[in-house]
């Protein structure tokens, strides 16, 4: 997808951080925009300064996690514009620096079922409406660079990105095999000055359970050492890459039909990630001689 004027694009988390990133590009670009988010006040708010802007835009509040909210939110997309020919599953939470089972089974099941579900979800809606309309379509899946690596202390959060990575691989090989003229690209940002280190805010009461703490509030008690690593992470997030220059960044990549989409690029993520892929490729090795000792037995 090269031009990008009066098509329709829908951008799940598009009220804050990345999503209202995408958004500003998107109307710059002159395109109809869908926003949904779960934050109502925010949601009325981006669609308020959209529209004072002259874009056509509507917003539909939206729980990623709730197949009647993703399906509600297809069908209001063609109710309103007819068709869609970007989607952006971007909706996502983070629960930063904690061990795995520090983590109460309701944590595991809201950052599952928002990153990982909400993915599913966009893309069970979507395709199909996509697929009928037989036009130059793209989607865009919001992952990380824990996506591509996997570190301690982001384990779960980790396992959702890692998943997002492998679903919107698939997904491209299958819409390949279909000689579809839908492409995707999977996002995989570091650190982008959004509010996502808050998103315990927007938590719904069912994630909750009657004995709930706010994750973080949560490390720190069981651990106050970790209260200089919240800080820490905090200021990386602070002086990163705004919203925009997030934004830019998709926008240029759906023209260049890349797959993996990176907002940073310094060397020490690369060398993170080859370290990852040679373990891989010398176990492979390793797992080759164990298999011919076995075998010659």
């Amino acid at each position: 997808m090269k031009d990008f004027k009066d098509k329709v694009v829908v951008i799940t988390g598009g009220a804050n951080g990345i999503g209202r990133g995408i958004a500003n590009i998107a109307a710059k670009e002159g395109m109809k925009i869908v926003l949904a988010d779960i934050e109502s006040d925010a949601l009325s708010k981006a669609e308020d300064e959209l529209k004072e802007a002259g874009v056509e835009v509507v917003s539909v509040l939206t729980d990623v996690t709730k197949v009647d909210d993703v399906k509600a939110l297809a069908q209001k997309t063609i109710d309103t514009f007819g068709e869609v020919h970007l989607l952006c599953n971007n909706a996502g939470v983070l629960c930063p620096y904690g061990y795995i089972w520090d983590f109460s089974l309701l944590d595991l099941k809201w950052i599952i079922d928002v990153n990982f579900w909400g993915v599913i979800h966009g893309i069970h809606f979507f395709v199909p409406i996509m697929f009928k309309q037989d036009n130059e379509c793209h989607i865009v899946n919001t992952s990380s660079l824990a996506g591509l690596i996997s570190a301690a202390e982001t384990g779960i959060y980790g396992v959702t990105k890692h998943g997002i990575v492998a679903i919107s691989e698939a997904l491209a090989k299958e819409l390949e095999l279909k000689n579809s003229k839908i492409k995707v690209s999977v996002l995989c940002p570091s650190a982008v000055n959004t509010t996502i280190l808050d998103c315990e805010r927007n938590r719904p009461d069912e994630y909750r359970g009657p004995d709930y703490m706010p994750f973080m509030e949560k490390m720190i008690k069981k651990y106050p050492e970790s209260k200089k690593k919240f800080e820490e992470y905090r200021r990386t997030f602070e002086a990163g890459l705004s919203p925009n220059q997030a934004g830019s960044v998709v926008f240029q990549a759906i023209r260049d039909e890349v797959f993996y989409i990176l907002t940073h690029t310094d060397l020490r993520y690369k060398i993170s990630i080859e370290n990852r892929m040679n373990d891989i490729i010398q176990a492979f090795e390793q797992n080759k001689l164990y298999n011919q000792k076995n075998t010659k037995e």
